[in-house]
């Protein structure tokens, strides 16, 4: 694996993460959102789930691989982000809200900020990992150079 296949990696998880963390944000930001712009109802929740980055099968890289025994990754990417429609919406009494039911309960997004802040943290600790390698290979590169300059 050479180096800049190691910044590759490292920068996919970097850009993974920082998804992650956008969406979570958006997540904790919409905590009291009862209905949207399209009259659609209330926020709902978003995941974004993650996948190995995949060589193109075409590059040299792909076909050079078949030939080797050695396993070599290629980093993360985002497969998706989704919306959680399995979690039901919290309902809360308020008939002096104006998007109340005829029973005079509002619908209320299904986030919940503990868990959107646990997985904030996780993001977070992730994203730290990721920074924490690339200056590693950094240092490495940058002796590296040295050694050959002197």
């Amino acid at each position: 694996m050479s180096l800049f296949q190691s910044f590759d990696i490292v920068g996919s998880g970097l850009t993974a993460q920082r998804l992650r963390m956008d969406t979570i944000s958006e997540n904790i930001a919409n905590v009291n959102t009862t209905h949207s712009a399209d009259g659609s109802g209330p926020y709902r929740r978003k995941s974004v789930i993650f996948e190995e980055k995949q060589l193109n099968p075409a590059s040299f890289s792909a076909t050079l691989d078949q030939y080797t025994n050695s396993y070599k990754g290629n980093g993360v990417r985002v497969a998706s982000v989704f919306e959680d429609t399995s979690t039901d919406f919290k309902m809360v009494y308020d008939p002096s809200n104006p998007d109340a039911d005829a029973n005079g309960y509002v619908s209320y997004p299904n986030v919940d900020t503990v868990t959107e802040m646990t997985n904030l943290i996780d993001a977070t600790r992730a994203y730290q990992a990721n920074v924490t390698v690339f200056n590693g290979l950094k240092t490495t590169a940058q002796q590296g150079i040295s050694i050959g300059n002197s």
